[in-house]
C-alpha cells in the first residue's frame, strides 16, 4: 500500500497496533460493544477526576449514550425538525424541511458563514460568519434571526463540557479564544503556533480536547480547565490536512479525518503518541457517529462517497457512492438515526442518505458553497458545538 510506505516507522507500528488489534494505544479487540459488561478496573487503580461541573456520563462505556434515537431533551422537544445550511458564497443560511426535502426559508447572515453550531444549552443556533467577524443567533423554535454578535474570525465554535466557555476556532488569527457562552465576551485568548485551527473534540472526562490544524498538518492537545495548549505534534504524512475530530464511543481513541492523506487517523489522546492512518477515500472530511454508537460515517469529499467504519472491528465495512457524483462535506444525522444529511460543498446542494442502505434519498439545491450544516433538533443533553456533537 502506498500510504503505508509514506508513514514513518512509528506510525506504521501504531497502525498495526490500532487496526490489527495487537496494541494498547487504541480500541482493543476485547472492548465491550454497547450493551455488554464493561471490564472491571484493576484493584487499587483510580480513574482521573473528570472536569468539574460536567454532567456525569449516562454510561461510562459509551460517551454517546445520550444520543439514542428520539431521546430529545425537554429543551428541544417543541422545535420543528429542520436542516440549517450555511452557504459560504452567498452569505445566507438555507433552511430545509426534512419531511418534504425542500428549502422553506433563506436567512441572510454575515460574510462567509462556515458552520451552524448548537449552543451548549441547546437553545440557540450560532452561525459562524468567518469573514464578517460576527456570530448570528437563530432561534430554532421559530427560525427567527437575532442581532449579530461581534466575534473576530469565528471559523468554528465549540463549548466546554461544563458549559462554562465557548471556544472560538480563530483560524486566521491563530488563536483559541475562550468566551462567555452567552454574551461571547472574551475570557482568555490562547495563541497557537500551528496554522488553520478548525475542528476539535473532547475527552470522555472533559479534561482536555484535541484540535486539528488544517494548513500545517498538526494536532494540538489543550487542557480544558487551564485553557492552555499542553502538547503539539506534526502528522506523519507529507501535505497532511486534518479536518473533523471525533472521539470513539468507548472514549479510548480520537479519530481525525484528513482530506489530503485520504483517510482517518487513530490517536491515543491520553499518550498523544504518533497516530496511525486508515485510508477511506479521496478527500476524507467529516466524521459522524451512528445513533447506536456502532458505526461512523466518513464523507469523502474528493470522490463523492461515504465510507462506513465499524468501531468494534476497527474496519471499514461499506462504501456508499453518490449516484451522480458530488462533494459530500459536513452535516449530521436525523433524530431517528435513519438519514445522514451532508452538504455538497462544490455543487450547491445537500444530500440525504439512508443510513441503513446507503441509498441517496434526495439532492436538494441550496446556495453557493454549502458547508457545516446542522440537523436540528437532535438527541442529547448538551452540545459540544461544531455542527452538533451531543452528549
Amino acid at each position: 500500500m502506498r500510504v503505508l510506505r509514506l508513514l514513518a516507522p512509528a506510525a506504521l507500528a501504531g497502525l498495526l497496533a490500532l487496526f490489527a488489534g495487537c496494541g494498547t494505544g487504541g480500541e482493543h479487540a476485547g472492548s465491550p460493544a454497547p450493551g455488554t459488561a464493561a471490564p472491571r478496573p484493576v484493584p487499587g487503580s483510580a480513574a482521573p477526576a473528570g472536569l468539574p461541573g460536567m454532567p456525569p456520563p449516562l454510561d461510562p462505556r459509551d460517551v454517546y449514550a445520550a444520543d439514542r434515537p428520539g431521546r430529545l431533551s425537554r429543551t428541544v422537544r417543541g422545535f420543528p425538525p429542520r436542516i440549517y445550511v450555511p452557504n459560504t458564497l452567498d452569505d445566507t443560511v438555507s433552511v430545509i424541511d426534512p419531511a418534504r426535502y425542500r428549502v422553506v426559508a433563506t436567512i441572510p447572515v454575515g460574510k462567509q458563514p462556515q458552520h451552524v453550531v448548537p449552543s451548549w444549552d441547546l437553545k440557540t443556533l450560532w452561525v459562524n460568519n468567518n469573514r464578517g467577524h460576527t456570530l448570528t443567533p437563530i432561534d430554532p423554535a421559530t427560525g427567527e434571526r437575532g442581532a449579530d454578535v461581534p466575534v473576530h474570525d469565528p471559523y468554528n465554535l465549540y463549548f466546554t463540557p461544563d458549559g462554562r466557555h465557548a471556544v472560538v476556532m480563530a483560524s486566521r488569527d491563530r488563536q483559541l479564544v475562550f468566551r462567555d457562552p452567552h454574551t461571547m465576551a472574551v475570557r482568555h485568548t490562547e495563541p497557537v503556533e500551528c496554522s488553520g485551527v478548525n475542528h476539535a473534540d473532547f475527552s470522555a472526562d472533559g479534561r482536555y480536547f484535541v484540535v486539528s490544524c488544517e494548513f500545517s498538518g498538526e494536532l494540538l492537545k489543550v487542557d480544558t480547565a487551564r485553557m492552555r495548549v499542553t502538547a503539539r505534534q506534526k502528522l506523519p504524512f507529507r501535505g497532511a490536512m486534518p479536518q473533523d475530530v471525533k472521539l470513539s464511543p468507548d472514549g479510548r481513541t480520537f479519530y481525525v479525518a484528513d482530506m489530503m492523506a485520504h483517510g482517518i487517523w487513530a490517536l491515543d489522546g491520553e499518550r498523544f503518541t504518533t497516530p496511525a492512518l486508515l485510508p477511506t477515500g479521496r478527500g476524507a472530511h467529516g466524521l459522524y457517529v451512528s445513533r447506536d454508537s456502532r458505526e461512523m460515517y466518513v464523507p469523502n469529499r474528493g470522490e463523492g462517497s461515504i465510507s462506513v467504519f465499524d468501531f468494534r472491528t476497527r474496519r471499514l465495512t461499506k462504501k456508499w457512492w453518490l449516484p451522480d457524483g458530488g462533494s459530500p462535506d459536513m452535516g449530521g444525522i436525523s433524530a431517528d438515526g435513519r438519514v445522514l444529511w451532508l452538504s455538497g460543498r462544490y455543487d450547491g446542494e445537500v444530500y440525504a442518505i439512508d443510513t441503513r442502505t446507503g441509498e441517496q434519498l434526495a439532492r436538494i439545491p441550496v446556495g453557493g458553497g454549502p458547508h457545516g450544516l446542522a440537523v436540528y433538533p437532535q438527541p442529547g443533553r448538551y452540545s459540544l458545538g461544531h455542527t452538533g456533537v451531543f452528549r
